[in-house]
């Protein structure tokens, strides 16, 4: 029941905005090599994501897939934060959406060691989530979103243990800027200071939005920073990760999860799905956060246009 207060406040945040069902999808599409489905025609569909550019990219991948199958899409994209957007799902608020292995393993089912096998730990979260939840798992992409420490291409550190050694003897050498859910997630900075003996306490840290951390390591603010592997401000801004040696951080594929009720209802959604989802690799996912971060490009112009390229839909 502790779940109530979170999911009252998500309620009411959405229908502060007017979007208690979703608002509309944003672009029109039609059909291309996904063709309507009698099964989804007029079935109301609630597309949700969190609140940064690869999970709305994600998100509009989903609503135009599913708008060009012939299904009433809503759009319920944007949701602030991991366990609101779990709580909207669990509650029936939003009934398909991306999420990662890594969060759902360690977040949402409690874990404390993460599988280093992508796969192994795919199918240890599809197998438990669906027995603790009842929520299903389709088929994992073979993009890996997981977190990283970056610096600067000039700074001399390379691994996460050298990074370590800087905090513990000169924490003023290593100031870093994390980002929000970064700083507090056990598959974050807490979780990653236990398992390379970092001295939290004397760590110079600052909490930012995670956006905010690219440029601030770029410009010296910090000299470290949290970050997901797959953003394109990395490359552009000539960032550096550091390499993960004590293997801490788990994976996070990105696959599409579902209420097991939604998905035996209708199980056109993973069918259709599925061949984006095997598209969806680091390199794919990269360049399609670049252009919205980098370029300034909408993220739904990014996800429509890329479906339209490989065929799936068509511009209207």
């Amino acid at each position: 029941m502790r779940r109530l207060p979170l999911l009252l406040l998500l309620l009411g945040l959405v229908a502060g905005c007017g979007l208690e069902a979703g608002g509309a999808v944003p672009l029109r599409v039609g059909p291309g090599s996904i063709r309507p489905v009698p099964q989804l025609e007029e079935v109301r569909i609630t597309v949700g994501s969190k609140d940064f550019t690869e999970q709305n990219i994600l998100g509009y991948l989903i609503e135009f897939a599913l708008t060009a199958a012939g299904a009433q899409v809503r759009d319920l994209t944007n949701i602030t934060g991991s366990n609101s957007l779990r709580d909207a799902q669990l509650h029936g608020q939003v009934d398909v959406a991306y999420d990662y292995t890594g969060t759902g393993w360690i977040n949402y089912l409690g874990n404390e060691q993460p599988i280093p096998d992508a796969d192994k730990q795919f199918q240890a979260v599809r197998d438990a989530d669906l027995a603790a939840h009842g929520m299903l798992w389709a088929e994992m992409a073979p993009m890996n979103n997981t977190y990283a420490l970056v610096t600067t291409a000039d700074s001399g550190i390379t691994t996460l243990s050298d990074y370590a050694r800087l905090v513990n003897t000169d924490p003023n050498a290593a100031n870093t800027c994390l980002g929000t859910e970064f700083s507090v997630r056990q598959d974050g900075f807490p979780g990653m200071a236990r398992k390379y003996g970092i001295d939290a306490g004397r760590a110079q840290k600052q909490i930012m939005q995670d956006a905010l951390v690219y440029t601030a390591v770029a410009n010296g603010t910090c000299r470290f920073g949290s970050v997901a592997a797959t953003d394109g401000r990395i490359q552009a801004l000539r960032l550096k990760l550091l390499d993960d040696d004590l293997g801490f951080f788990p994976k996070y594929n990105a696959a599409l999860v579902m209420r097991k009720s939604f998905a035996d209802a209708h199980p056109e959604v993973a069918a259709i799905m599925a061949p984006i989802s095997r598209l969806l690799t680091n390199e794919t996912i990269t360049e399609l956060n670049r252009q919205v971060d980098v370029d300034g490009r909408e993220p739904a112009v990014v996800a429509r246009d890329w479906l339209v390229a490989g065929g799936f839909v068509t511009a209207r």
